[in-house]
């Protein structure tokens, strides 16, 4: 399974129609912020169709396309290139000319095939986001043992709390701050 690490756009013209492709990495599947950012940036499109894999889950849309023909095509590019935790708009300006049910269908996996070109895909890898709690002292020896893990959360109490995401091989290495398992998930390979 692989991911990206940043958004990537591409455009390109069909028939007088305008798609613009937005790939872009998530870490949640609530893709209602990235929906709304994309229809404020082209707030006359026609069309904002998309796809996206979140782990197991995934959903398209056509978005008032015909059914079929746009947000299921995208989904069936990001499965063949096995990209997960991803999602991808295509961005529709009608441009006068009916493209058919054929033509949408090919129109929108090329927008979609267009992007990934400009994208560098990193594998994911199975791992756990986990809290560790340790005196303030060890600090510097913990930063030093987390320096390619990625902390999400410091909290400074009566201890200092990480929280932090890490491969499964990575959590033996943790024994002697007894981490606390918070979820099971995949994460891009560092």
């Amino acid at each position: 399974m692989k991911t990206i690490l940043k958004e990537e756009k591409e455009k390109i013209i069909i028939q007088n129609s305008r798609f613009i492709a937005i790939m872009i990495p998530l870490e949640t599947n609530d893709i209602t912020p990235f929906l709304e950012k994309i229809k404020e940036e082209y707030p006359k499109a026609t069309h904002y169709c998309y796809a996206y894999r979140y782990l197991d889950d995934y959903k398209c849309s056509d978005d008032h396309e015909p059914s079929n023909t746009a947000g299921l095509p995208m989904l069936n590019v990001l499965e063949k290139e096995d990209l997960n935790n991803v999602l991808v708009v295509v961005v529709r300006y009608f441009g006068g000319i009916k493209l058919g049910a054929g033509g949408l269908v090919r129109a929108y996996t090329k927008a979609v095939t267009e992007v990934l070109k400009k994208i560098t895909p990193v594998l994911l890898e199975e791992g756990y986001t986990v809290e560790i709690s340790f005196p303030y002292s060890e600090t510097k020896n913990v930063d030093y043992l987390l320096k390619e893990q990625k902390i999400i959360q410091k909290e400074f109490q009566e201890d200092v709390i990480y929280t932090i995401q890490i491969p499964i091989s990575f959590l033996e290495s943790l024994e002697k701050y007894s981490p606390k398992i918070i979820e099971k998930s995949f994460y891009p390979k560092r």
